[in-house]
């Protein structure tokens, strides 16, 4: 593989498993005497730390930038009102209002400003924080309560991705900003899934994204069921493979209920999650 090498793993909808399969998958590789790294890009909802139970050892603030009006210099002109898209300031009897809540930092009020009145000043969303599990490098953000920044958040998370090594990447659920934002710049996608209506439905959205993002991906079916054959044949007709399938085993859940690893409660299930890296692993090295 390369010196630095991303896998991502996503899905369509929440709750299928893809924190039981990326913290288990990066505990493999580094039982296995590599280096790897877990990003928890979750950041309304991390979990990861649950199961890996890390040693923090550095918390890092993070902020953007927001408008910041000097009401002395402003002239009302309104500008900067109509130029922003996303409401986040507005200009109300000649003086603007700014809800810096819904600011997306472009700058584009403080550059269109004539007389200079609109300066940035930091707004804090949330935090990030950096620490090693049982050989696994850990990150995670943990975005603020209430506030709507989470692709900043998880940019910032990406950003200690470490140069050599494997990074697994735990993505927030669904298709939406967040997700693009986790997934892009992967060289590799795992999509989890279940077999359940919903669970296919979900699927076949996360599949066109990553479709459109141009990244290669493959299918992990958790809770699989013998009897329902829902995913593998749409699989099969969509020329995608099922790369791994995890049992819908009772003992699995129990693990999970009390936030052990499948790989140390279940030790059987180790040599599944090395031939889920080694599959990969062959994609990118022949």
């Amino acid at each position: 593989m390369a010196e630095s090498f991303a896998i991502a793993i996503a899905s369509g909808k929440g709750g299928t498993g893809k924190t039981t399969i990326a913290t288990n998958l990066a505990c493999t590789i580094a039982q296995m005497g590599e280096k790897v790294q877990y990003l928890d890009c979750d950041v309304e909802e991390p979990n990861g730390h649950i199961f890996l139970k890390p040693d923090i050892e550095k918390t890092d603030s993070v902020t953007i930038g927001v408008p910041d009006v000097d009401f002395e210099l402003c002239n009302g002109c309104g500008k900067c009102g109509a130029l922003c898209q996303y409401s986040a300031i507005v200009c109300l009897q000649d003086k603007p209002l700014v809800f810096d809540q819904l600011c997306h930092s472009c700058g584009g009020c403080m550059l269109i400003c004539p007389t200079g009145a609109i300066k940035e000043k930091a707004r804090e969303i949330g935090f990030v924080d950096i620490g090693s599990a049982n050989g696994v490098k850990f990150g995670q953000g943990r975005l603020k309560i209430g506030d709507i920044h989470t692709p900043s958040l998880i940019k910032q998370v990406k950003s200690n991705s470490i140069e050599d090594g494997v990074i697994i990447i735990d993505a927030p659920p669904g298709t939406s900003c967040p997700v693009i934002q986790a997934v892009k710049g992967s060289d590799f996608v795992l999509l989890v899934t279940e077999p359940t209506p919903f669970g296919l439905n979900d699927l076949k959205l996360a599949v066109g994204m990553v479709k459109e993002l141009q990244i290669p991906f493959a299918v992990v079916i958790n809770r699989s069921d013998p009897n329902q054959k829902m995913i593998n044949e749409y699989c099969r007709e969509e020329n995608i493979q099922i790369i791994f399938e995890l049992p819908d085993d009772r003992r699995i859940a129990e693990a999970y209920s009390v936030g052990k690893m499948i790989i140390d409660a279940l030790p059987d299930h180790k040599k599944e999650f090395t031939g889920l890296y080694e599959k990969i692993s062959r994609k990118f090295t022949g």
